[in-house]
């Protein structure tokens, strides 16, 4: 392929399809922790939009070297997303109904679990390695940064979607972020096996 308009619309398409489960956990994020400042929203769509960049990239690497194991590691990734998206979620609602039972106050987002979140959210987007494996090593880079662009700006208004309701939904908020989380995990699951 060729630098060109088309390059470039592609490249805004799929991160949008690639950004469609980290917008969801991001509303989940920010009905979680309706006060978040404008640093850690930031912080966590960076971090869902690195793993959009980079996930395209290690794909792309593994098609330009080691596409045979790649290839048999493919079919675990709907079950890898599942598992970490499930445990996730179900930690959320554990915490909310333990949170409920001991009156403390919301906890919040730590790194580990945003880690796994970017993820879960991002090993799909290791099969678009395959999409690219046509472009050069520079196209390749720059159709990652712009998934990452994409990635970021959805997310972010994701985070704000969550807030916005997750301060009107309080005591229930950090439950149904947990239910969403594990929604999200049985989608990718299903539309990844079936």
């Amino acid at each position: 392929m060729e630098w060109s308009f088309l390059f470039f619309l592609n490249s805004v398409l799929l991160g949008v399809g690639l950004a469609m489960d980290a917008f969801s956990v991001s509303m989940a994020n920010g009905l979680n922790e309706p006060r978040m400042s404008k640093k850690k929203m930031c912080g966590i769509a960076g971090v869902f939009a690195g793993f959009q960049a980079l996930m395209p990239m290690i794909g792309w690497i593994c098609v330009h070297t080691i596409v045979q194991y790649f290839s048999a590691f493919e079919k675990f990734i709907p079950w890898i997303a599942l598992i970490l998206l499930l445990y996730i979620g179900g930690h959320m609602i554990y915490e909310s109904v333990c949170q409920k039972d001991n009156g403390e106050e919301e906890m919040g987002l730590g790194l580990a679990a945003l880690m796994v979140q970017g993820i879960a959210t991002s090993i799909d987007a290791l099969s678009v390695g395959f999409t690219i494996a046509g472009y050069d090593w520079l196209m390749a880079f720059v159709c990652a940064v712009i998934i990452a662009a994409v990635t970021f700006v959805i997310c972010m208004g994701g985070l704000e979607i969550g807030k916005k309701f997750g301060t009107k939904l309080s005591d229930k908020a950090q439950i149904l972020g947990g239910v969403i989380l594990i929604a999200i995990g049985l989608e990718i699951f299903i539309s990844g096996v079936f």
